[in-house]
This record gives C-alpha cells, structure tokens and sequence, in this order.
C-alpha cells in the first residue's frame, strides 16, 4: 500500500483524499476524505477571470490541507484543477499560489483526462458486480462542467461539456446578482436549452444511449440521492451506491425548482453551499436521464478524487 494524497480542485469545490492505495487489487483505504464549499468559478462565465475573494477562499482550503496531508504523511500528492481554472484568465496567479502552500503545481487537466479519472475512480470497485450491466456511462456534474465517459474496464469514449450546476445558474437563474427563488418557467426552459445543446455536443463523440447502466457523480447526483433516501443528514455510506429511480429524480428535481431558498436549505442533507444550485444541477442529472433512456442512476461517492489517488500510487514519480 502507498500513502498518497489527492486533490481535486472545481469550479464549485475543492476536495481532499488521503488514502492507502494499492493499484492492482484495486484497494483503496480512506484516511481523511473532505470538501470545502469555495466557489473558485465565481464569475468566471461571466469575466473570464478568477475573482480575488474567490481565490482566497481556495487558498485558505489549500492551507487547510496541507496541513491534513502533513499530519498523515503522505508520500505524494497530486493536485488536479478543473472547469473554473482551464477558463480564467488570470489562472496564473492560481497556480503560483498553490505551489507556494502545498509544494505541487496544480495541473489544469483537459476535460478528457478529468473525466478518464472519473471513470477510474467510480468503476475500479464495480468490475466485479454481476448486478450492473456494461458499458457504464459515468457522468460527472461538476459546477461549470459535466464529463461523460463510456467504458467497460476502460474508458472507450469521453467528453466534457460546459454544462454545470453553477454555470447554469450564474448563466440563467441569477438576476441583478440574486438567484431567482424560485426560478420562472422561461428560466428553466432556457437552461434547460441549454443542457439539450450540450447533450447533442457529448453525442458527437460519445455514444450515450449504448449504456446499460449509469453511474452518478459529485454532489449534485449525491444530494438528490441524499434528497431520495430521505436522510436526517448527509451520510455517504447509505448514498454510496444507491440507486435512484427515474421517477424520483424527476420528481425531486421539479419540487427543487419550485421551491425558495429556505425551504432547500431546510433539507436535513443539504449542503449549505449547494443551496442555490442544486436545482440546476438536478436538472442536469434529469435531462441526461431522460436523453438516454435511463431508468435508473447508480450514485457513486467514489469518483475523480479516487481516480487521481489510483493514478499517484501507480506513478513513482509523482510528487
């Protein structure tokens, strides 16, 4: 087993995994698993560039973790940027930084190699199921992006889509700097436009409707799974592959967007940071459903974070 640490740094969130990892088993042992709400894409759709406050958010997560990664001794670390970083501007400034607390330059991955992680990190433990039919479609709803991959042991074909939870609802929920609570019928027919476009785009390349089973990452799919279960608060092991019925995600996602701020903050298993976004994000999770037939979405909470800790444990010369 190798000790290793992974960072997975989004447009809505910056996660952290230290784990013992032995690739070729396949075995991966959490020792701290966490998420900071830091909203590093702030804007970005909007200005191109990475907001100061949005920066320093990120910067006091990363401090935060390197301290975790510190404490555990990991032998490498690996940092992984995503959909907000590969978009600004002023990314530079981003990656100085993170090189200076943590020792490692972030890497502003392509959307393809994010979502190849994806796939690694929420299929590794699936290949001996005899439940699940092949090809997956993992599907990875991030906050400015959303990565679909389809695979049997490997990944076949990929694509990433400018579709994320917090890109539609900066791009068509927010008016005057506020979210609309709740959204109007324009709104949601516009957004979801928009996904439909995006849909077609990852058609182009990746064969979606060939799937026979699909598996849901980040936490978009993991609240509404949270949402489904009827959880008294958020437990990753009673999410962690669960399954949602088609139904029951239509059906939570238009009571999502009917309903105000207060009454989504209430839900015992909301994050206080995806508030304002997780209706967006649902729909996102509807749209592909209903685009390929799915009766079902498998929830994974093993996914890109898990590929890249999989990745640096097979890899000598990682940092």
């Amino acid at each position: 087993m190798t000790r290793v640490a992974a960072i997975d740094c989004g447009t809505n969130s910056i996660r952290l995994l230290v784990a013992d990892v032995d690739p070729k088993s396949g075995q991966l042992v959490d020792l701290d698993r966490r998420m900071t709400i830091v909203r590093l894409g702030q804007g970005v759709d909007r200005t191109g560039r990475l907001a100061p406050e949005a920066l320093e958010r990120t910067f006091a997560a990363c401090r935060e973790y390197a301290a975790i990664i510190k404490e555990h001794g990991a032998e490498r670390l690996r940092f992984v940027a995503t959909s907000a970083s590969r978009d600004a501007e002023n990314r530079d400034e981003f990656v100085r930084e993170v090189l200076d607390i943590l020792g490692v330059e972030p890497e502003v991955i392509s959307g393809d190699l994010e979502a190849e992680f994806s796939f690694t990190g929420a299929t590794k433990e699936l290949a001996g199921s005899d439940h699940l039919d092949k090809p997956y479609l993992v599907v990875d709803i991030g906050g400015g992006s959303t990565e679909f991959v389809v695979g049997e042991e490997h990944v076949r074909a990929a694509r990433s889509v400018d579709v994320g939870c917090v890109r539609m609802t900066e791009r068509h929920l927010v008016r005057e700097g506020v979210v609309s609570d709740p959204p109007g019928e324009a709104q949601i027919a516009a957004m979801r436009a928009d996904i439909e476009a995006a849909l077609d785009l990852a058609e182009e390349t990746v064969p979606l409707r060939e799937a026979r089973t699909l598996v849901g990452l980040a936490g978009s799919v993991t609240t509404v799974s949270a949402i489904a279960l009827d959880l008294p608060e958020y437990d990753s092991v009673a999410i962690h592959h669960s399954r949602v019925s088609h139904d029951r995600v239509r059906e939570i996602t238009e009571r999502l967007l009917r309903s105000t701020h207060a009454e989504r903050a209430a839900i015992p298993s909301m994050h206080p940071g995806r508030v304002d976004v997780i209706g967006a994000g649902a729909l996102v999770l509807l749209s592909i459903m209903e685009r390929i037939g799915a009766e079902e979405v498998v929830v994974s909470e093993h996914d890109i974070l898990d590929g890249i800790a999989f990745k640096v444990a097979e890899d000598p010369g990682s940092s």
